[in-house]
């Protein structure tokens, strides 16, 4: 089943600040394979389908570091069509010496690593959604070790050859101040539901069954700020709607709720309640 088109919502796309443009491009081209979409001197969108941008590298003057104990991205996440896919990455980066760690979810299995802006980067499969155990409303997720060895067995002798065109931006995982008014934002707001819980500290949602199209987490202590408007990390990211009608009740109801909204042309932005920046696209 595909969780990210159709009557879902869903996360389509990601915007980055970054010291470096031309050192992130040549990152994300050599160690994921993405590729240039559209560029100017200050900043590069980057393809997997050579349609659509999965994500946007904007270098900015002035900028500062990743902002510690702020909220902001955590990481997003890279879902990619076969197994085989993630074997023949995860021994690519074991090639290039990319500092890796990896997790087995139950519904996923995935690799982490960081781009050189220390952006958290997550590349991963699905396990098939038939396997997926709901109790309750709420999916079975667990945090177990990677069976790296296991996985690596499952690579292809022709190796990486670059990010498949049918991946997808699967999720964005945030890190944000307080979970009870985030929940409100993206839940009663944006129209997601609740599918995971883990404790008081993370909080996991989706639309249409998925396991989770955005995570969000207090790790960085509740309370914590929004980071400085120069630093590095997050602008932006995408959130797709089936049609206008259901984009413009999430954009009513936000206004109910007293959320900030600036509309320009057909672009609607948002912010949510730890200053992290979504477009409300169609």
């Amino acid at each position: 089943m595909n969780f990210h088109d159709g009557e879902k919502v869903y996360v389509k796309s990601v915007h980055l600040i970054v010291e470096d443009v031309t050192r992130s491009s040549q990152f994300y081209q050599h160690v994921l394979g993405f590729k240039v979409l559209a560029q100017t001197d200050m900043m590069i969108q980057l393809t997997a389908d050579g349609i659509y941008p999965l994500l946007t590298i904007e270098e900015q003057k002035e900028s500062m570091g990743l902002d510690p104990g702020t909220t902001g991205l955590y990481h997003f996440a890279l879902l990619l069509p076969e197994r085989s896919d993630l074997a023949n990455f995860l021994r690519h980066l074991i090639s290039e010496n990319i500092q890796v760690a990896g997790s087995d979810h139950f519904v996923s299995e995935a690799v982490y690593f960081s781009d050189p802006d220390g952006n958290g980067i997550e590349v991963y499969i699905d396990r098939p959604s038939e396997a997926w155990v709901w109790k309750e409303g709420q999916v079975k997720m667990t945090v177990d070790p990677l069976d790296f060895n296991g996985l690596i067995m499952s690579a292809e002798e022709k190796g990486w050859g670059g990010i498949p065109p049918e991946t997808l931006l699967g999720h964005i995982h945030l890190h944000v101040s307080d979970l009870s008014n985030t929940e409100e934002f993206y839940c009663n707001g944006l129209g997601f539901d609740v599918v995971s819980r883990f404790g008081d500290q993370a909080l996991f949602i989706s639309s249409g069954g998925y396991h989770h199209h955005i995570g969000l987490n207090t790790w960085k202590g509740t309370g914590a700020p929004p980071p400085n408007i120069n630093s590095r990390g997050l602008r932006s990211f995408d959130i797709i709607y089936p049609n206008g009608p259901m984009r413009q009740a999430a954009v009513d109801r936000l206004r109910k709720m007293d959320a900030w909204i600036q509309e320009e042309g057909n672009i609607i932005m948002t912010r949510d309640p730890s200053a992290n920046y979504i477009r409300l696209q169609v």
